[in-house]
Parts: structure tokens; sequence; C-alpha cells
């Protein structure tokens, strides 16, 4: 991936630092350093100001991370649907906690706040896709998906 075209693309849109990101994001799964010091001088800003954007938001990240990353919602209706039981099952099956990529560098586990489906609660999403309704037996099966 060419960091600088893609980084040059956005330089002049209004919320282009952002839009870069995810860009840069949607190839790698993260934004590596040398993404966020060129994005600096591209952007004109600061090396602080380029990181502090990278880390701001929840989507963003600059660790690296697997393949597919799971989000386990962690809003109320998630928690009082038994949202802890599939986490821990998530945990158990893939042998890491939450923040932590599997060795393999195929699944990376995080905490989401609320995805917008309340209605299907708990859910987990698995590269933006929603899993509503999730249990720990649902669990092996979701992960089976994942070639």
């Amino acid at each position: 991936m060419d960091i600088g075209a893609v980084l040059a693309k956005y330089r002049d849109k209004p919320g282009g630092l952002i839009e870069a990101y995810h860009a840069i994001q949607k190839e790698l799964n993260y934004i590596p350093r040398e993404a966020v010091l060129e994005a600096a001088r591209v952007f004109g800003v600061s090396e602080a100001q380029a990181y502090g954007v990278a880390t701001f938001y929840s989507y963003l990240s600059v660790e690296k991370r697997g393949k597919y990353i799971i989000r386990m919602c962690e809003s109320a209706p998630c928690h009082v649907a038994g949202a802890d039981e599939v986490l821990k099952a998530l945990e158990d099956t893939l042998g890491i906690k939450v923040g932590q990529t599997t060795p393999d560098g195929k699944f990376t586990l995080e905490l989401t706040e609320c995805v917008g489906q309340c209605q299907e609660t708990p859910v987990i999403t698995i590269n933006s896709v929603p899993y509503p309704n999730m249990s720990p037996d649902k669990i092996a099966s979701v992960l089976a998906q994942c070639t």
C-alpha cells in the first residue's frame, strides 16, 4: 500500500485526515506509525496532532490488529442480556483477553459501545458486521465462518 498516495488523495478535503486514516485502516486493519508521521507532513500538522486524531476515535487503532476484529457491545442492554458470558466464551475460545490479538494474527478482541442492534442483544461485530442474539454456544460456529 502506498500510504503517501492515500494521504495525498484526501489532503484537500474537509475532514481529509480522518478519511485518509479510515482508508489506510481499511487495508491494514490499523494505522502504522509511519502513516501517522507522513500524515503530519502531508496535512501540515504536528506529529502530536496527527497522533491525537489517530488515537481519539475508538474505531481507529495505531496498534497492529488481526484480520478479524471482533467487538463485543458493552452497552447496558447487551450487558443485561448476557454480554459477560459471551465475552468470556470469546476469550476462552480464542485464548486471548480484550485488547489482545491471537498469536496467529487472525483475531483481535475489543469492546465497543452500542452498535445500534439493541432489539437483538447481546451483539458482537466482526469487521463491522453485526451478529445479533449471541450466546456462548454460538461462538464456535460464528468464528468458523472467518476463513
